[in-house]
């Protein structure tokens, strides 16, 4: 069964990382949702304004917001009972991290580029 990741922050900006990963994604066979309440579509995927705006399970959600996005955002991944987060650099923070610790959520704290295997260069 192929893996539904929600990238949040998806861009039209193929110089961003948010449009980066959703091609990595997409070339490594995964089923790939934009999120993004400010685009129609990115790289020919439609977009979502939210996780919650999406009728079926989440398997994974890899974030490219501003860490205070990102705060308020944990919310809606755990209504969408997602079951793995990834916060990618620059989406973090401290106050990020222990909110999701206090929530005992499944958080990683990395670029989830390089944990598919492939690196950010190569977008």
């Amino acid at each position: 069964m192929t893996k539904t990741v929600a990238v949040v922050g998806a861009s039209s900006s193929r110089m961003k990382f948010g449009n980066k990963a959703l091609r990595a994604f997409i070339e490594q066979g995964y089923r790939v949702l934009a999120i993004n309440p400010n685009e129609a579509e990115v790289e020919g995927v439609k977009t979502y304004a939210s996780v919650l705006d999406v009728s079926e399970p989440i398997d994974m959600a890899t974030v490219y917001v501003q860490p205070e996005v990102t705060l308020r955002l944990l919310d809606e991944f755990q209504q969408k009972q997602i079951p793995e987060i990834w916060v990618n650099p620059g989406a973090e923070d401290d106050a990020v991290m222990a909110e999701a610790r206090r929530r005992k959520m499944n958080v990683i704290f990395a670029c989830s580029i390089i944990g598919i295997g492939r690196s950010p260069s190569e977008f």
